[in-house]
């Protein structure tokens, strides 16, 4: 028997139409029930809009735009996933900046526990999303979750316009 110890950790399991995807626990803040959405003008396609969080605005994404996928109306199942996003060190040396987002999904499915020898590396043909975040799969049952990257699902240049929108809602 082995000493060596395995470094199992939490995932929050959430669809967007059939296919089910996981963030580690650590980058979920909360899940929020749908309320009123604020469209910001001149807002890039994903966004959906901006939310009042407790007093603070929490911009709002549309993960199934991001992700390339139809949009749908939203039912009494989608909710609103509240992670914590590491931006990128920037130019100017700024490193260990935060922004906090609002992920719209169609439903939330489980907290579950998998060691990183489970997930397996993403085939390198016909995948239709950005593989630089998709860490990669984990067969449960019929269905493959998609382990999501969640600081690599946005460019610096979408955290920029995210972070913009929270100053330009809360002025």
């Amino acid at each position: 028997m082995s000493t060596e110890s395995v470094s199992i950790q939490s995932y929050l399991s959430f669809k967007l139409g059939q296919e089910i995807f996981a963030a580690n626990v650590l980058t979920v803040n909360e899940v929020l029930e749908v309320g009123k959405i604020t469209k910001v003008p001149h807002a890039p396609a994903f966004m959906r809009g901006v939310t009042n969080l407790r007093g603070t605005v929490l911009p709002v994404i549309d993960t199934r735009v991001k992700f390339g996928m139809t949009p749908v109306a939203e039912t009494q199942d989608s909710c609103i996933i509240v992670l914590t996003i590491a931006q990128n060190v920037e130019a100017n040396g700024d490193a260990g900046k935060h922004i906090v987002i609002g992920a719209l999904v169609d439903s939330v499915v489980e907290v579950f526990e998998a060691s990183p020898e489970q997930i397996k590396p993403l085939p390198a043909m016909g995948v239709r999303y950005n593989a630089n975040f998709i860490k990669g799969t984990f067969k449960v049952g019929e269905d493959f979750i998609m382990f999501l990257d969640i600081d690599k699902v946005f460019s610096s240049e979408e955290l920029v316009v995210l972070n913009n929108s929270e100053e330009v809602a809360s002025a």
